[in-house]
Parts: structure tokens; sequence; C-alpha cells
């Protein structure tokens, strides 16, 4: 039984991970010929973990940390800490301590698989036949292996535009988090929370931080959370021009960083705006890597337009032998912990006994911007169409942390809101908070939304005093009832 579940999971690891054995330093040498993690057009790859560890939740969790240090540190002059020294950001210095860690984690999973007795082969698969994949290393060595059962977890990479210069001057948020030397003057492109994460970080360094929008900020999300965001970001430094996208990207001069000038066009009409910049990071999406493992040949399905997997409650393609998890999977959130929770109760299914699926509905998460977005549930967007915006109660205000009343800072930024079901007994269908440690805020409500939360349960909980959570247990005003929800403080 160990032995077919150590293949079962084979292609989870050939395809989803990468190489351990480059040193750190060379990792980023143009030509590095890692098959399994394709080195970026400037050619960054990693190690063990996927996309959160490497380039994702990780790094970005770490600098959003350092721009937070940065504001700490102009706040701490009115809580009586004096200093001389000039205070500045030194890039290389993040950068490192980072991958080191990051290094440190993925060395963890190394010992921990052997540990384990699983078999970690660093190669790429695809598909040959029904129950069989080839396995190609860097080298070119193939080696074959069968298996009854297969998982998919090949994760997604990011989307480029497509325009001339995109893929030879630009970078993406795979590049970024090991990015040897400074940005400089930055463009960011897209309205995604990869965009807005890496803005506000980059801004809360000191680097000027310009993002372009094509459309709307953070498709999917709360559209009045996504604005505050948005607000509270410009206030903070960073530029938003709307409604244009790049159509060409020229180099002007060599160089760490380069300086590059980009043309842009209005999506409403005929304007054109060019600007010049150090660095463009493009975030306007990502793709999943599912079209060149060979899925056409056993015939497993996926959707044209994004190349996700369509799977069942049970994450079963129409190939019953095949599964797929994580950011692959059509219509499913893209979130780490999602596809940690989904792979492990696959596995507990495939092999212990279980019948637990996972619960894709009311999934926490946290957008990392400079002013942190948490929610659980509907956007209320979402909510006006599920059950009809007469059916639905809408509790906010605005608040103030006690921490910023001293530095006199950024009143009234702060916006929490629950969305309820005025016929389900006012159960809670949707959580929003903005604000410092959201992600820590939200965690806990997340469990709380999962039991069955109503606004009643949150008026019988006593709040901690002083917290920014606690306005949650003290809402009374309604967003139908148009009153005032400013506040002078605690």
């Amino acid at each position: 039984m160990m032995q077919k579940f150590m293949i079962t999971i084979l292609l989870l690891l050939v395809v989803a991970l990468a190489d351990l054995h480059v040193p750190r330093k060379l990792l980023r040498k143009k030509g590095h010929g890692a098959r399994y993690i394709v080195p970026t057009p400037s050619g960054t790859s990693w190690g063990l973990g996927g996309t959160c560890v490497n380039v994702g939740c990780i790094p970005k969790k770490l600098m959003h940390q350092a721009a937070l240090l940065g504001q700490a540190l102009q706040d701490s002059r009115k809580f009586g800490w004096e200093y001389d020294e000039q205070v500045k950001h030194n890039w290389e210095t993040m950068v490192e301590a980072i991958q080191n860690y990051i290094g440190s984690l993925t060395w963890g999973y190394r010992v921990s698989l052997r540990e384990k007795t699983v078999t970690y082969i660093n190669a790429y698969a695809e598909f040959i036949e029904p129950h069989k994949i080839k396995a190609t290393t860097r080298k070119g060595q193939e080696t074959f292996h069968t298996a009854q059962t297969f998982v998919l977890a090949t994760g997604e990479r990011p989307r480029y535009l497509g325009i001339p210069g995109d893929k030879e001057y630009c970078i993406t948020s795979d590049d970024l988090f090991s990015l040897p030397y400074c940005p400089g003057k930055t463009l960011i492109v897209g309205a995604s929370y990869v965009a807005l994460e890496c803005a506000g970080f980059l801004a809360g360094i000191g680097l000027d931080v310009t993002v372009m929008v094509r459309s709307i900020l953070l498709r999917g999300f709360d559209q009045e959370m996504a604005e505050r965001a948005g607000a509270y970001m410009e206030t903070h430094g960073v530029k938003f021009i709307r409604k244009f996208v790049p159509t060409r990207i020229e180099r002007l001069e060599e160089g760490t960083p380069r300086k590059l000038k980009v043309v842009a066009q209005s999506t409403e009409g005929p304007d054109v705006v060019e600007g010049e910049y150090n660095t463009v990071l493009i975030a306007v999406g990502r793709d999943a890597c599912t079209r060149n493992i060979g899925l056409d040949k056993i015939g497993v399905k996926i959707n044209e337009k994004n190349g996700k997997i369509p799977v069942n409650d049970e994450e079963q393609t129409n190939v019953p032998h095949v599964y797929a998890i994580g950011d692959i999977v059509d219509g499913k959130l893209e979130l780490t912990p999602v596809a940690i929770q989904a792979g492990k109760l696959l596995a507990r299914r495939l092999f212990g006994g279980s019948l637990i699926k996972c619960d894709y509905v009311n999934v926490p998460t946290t957008v990392f911007t400079p002013l942190e977005y948490g929610c659980c549930g509907l956007p209320e967007e979402r909510a006006n169409e599920e059950y009809g915006k007469e059916n639905v109660e809408v509790y906010h205000t605005l608040f103030w942390p006690l921490e910023w009343t001293v530095p006199n800072r950024d009143n009234n930024m702060c916006y929490a809101k629950i969305i309820c079901n005025k016929h389900d007994n006012n159960r809670v269908v949707g959580f929003h908070v903005l604000g410092p440690n959201a992600g820590e805020i939200t965690q806990g409500f997340g469990a709380a939304i999962k039991c069955g939360l109503t606004k009643e349960l949150l008026d019988e909980t006593i709040g901690i005093h002083p917290t920014c959570a606690e306005v949650f247990t003290t809402m009374e005003i309604t967003k139908s009832s148009g009153k005032d929800i400013t506040q002078a403080g605690c």
C-alpha cells in the first residue's frame, strides 16, 4: 500500500516542484535549463515548495513586513523613540535574508520527504499512456513510471501581455522576490492582489511606484473594500493610471535596473500615454501549467479558455484514476491552504478510508496590501445577487486603531462590515475587514462563520479592548440607514 501511495503522488512532485541541486546564487543565471520549473524569461528558477514558498506567500509577506517596519519607524518618534542616524532601506540585505529563509524551508521539505520515505524524482513528467508517465531529467535522461492513481498539482505561472518587449524587458512576481538589485522606479501592470501587494510593499520601502489598471481593482473581491484599499495606497504614495493598457515596452538604457519606456493605450478612447521606468512588473493573472504534460493523450478534459481542470467534489477529473488539486482546479480558490487541505483529505480518502471532502465554501483569506484586507464569505455584490438586496442587511463601521492615534495618522481609513441574510436568522454570509493584522482577525472569524455565526451571536460576544477586532461585537449601524459611521477613537 505504501509503495502505491508513493507512486500515486509522483506526478505532483515531478511536475510541480523544482531542482534543489543548484546553489541558490546560481538560480538566476540566464539559460538555466530546469524543465520542471521552466525558468522565467529573466532566468529565475527555484526549489521545492511550489509558488507559495518560493515566489508567493512567504516572500510577499516578509517584504510586506519590511514596509510595515518602515511605517513603524516613523510612528516611533511620537512614542518617544529618538534617533539621529539617517534611516534608509537596503534591498540587497532584505532579499538575501528572505532567500536564505526560503532556502531553509526548501531544505526542510526535502528532509521531510526523506523521513516520510517519499521518493522525490527531480524531473519533468508527461503522460504517455493512461497509467504511465515519462520523466525527463535536466540531462535528458528518461525514466518511466506506472501507477494506479495520479494526482495533478502543477500550479500556475504568471501570464505575460503579448506585446512587444514584455518578455524581453519586464519581470513578474516569479522574478521580483529574488531580484538581485533594487527595482527603482516601478510600473506595475495589473490590479490583482499580486499587483497591489507588490505595489504596496515597494512603495512602503520608499520606491516610486505606479499601478496601471485596465478595469477594476481586485476582481472577484468586494468592490467597496477593493476601492478603499486602493484609496489608502494612493494616500501613501502609490500612483494609479486607470483605464489604460500597455501596448509597447522599449529599452532606453541597459543596467541594473534598466531604463524602460512604456507606451499605453486608453481602454475608453484614443488617448495614449508614455512613461519612463526602471522596472515593469506584470501582474495580470496566471495560467495553469496543464497544456504540456500529455493530458490530451489520456483524455483528461481541461477548460480551453484557462487551462484549468474541471473536477467533481472529490477532486476527480473525467478520467477516474486522475485527480487534480490546487490552483489548476477550475472554479476553485487559488490559495495555498486550500490546495493543502484538498490534498490531505484526498490522500485520506484514497488510502485511509476517510469520506471527508474538502469544503470550498467560506474560505477566509487576506490581501496583504499596505492596509490589509481580510474577508470570508460573499462580497456584497454577490450576496445581493444570491439572496436579493432586499433580503440582505449590511452592518458597517469605520475605525481608528489605538496604535495610530498617538502618531495621529490615517483616522477613519480602516473599515469593517458584515453582510447578513435577514431570512436566515441574520446569519453572517460575508465578513470584511480593512485594517492592520486583518489576516489574524479574519482567521478566527472564519471558524465562527463556518459554525453558522449570526449577528445576534456577535452582539452577545464580549470584545477584547482595545483591539481592532472588537468592532465586530459593537456594530449597530446598517448601511441602509445612511447614518454616519466615522469614529473619533476608542
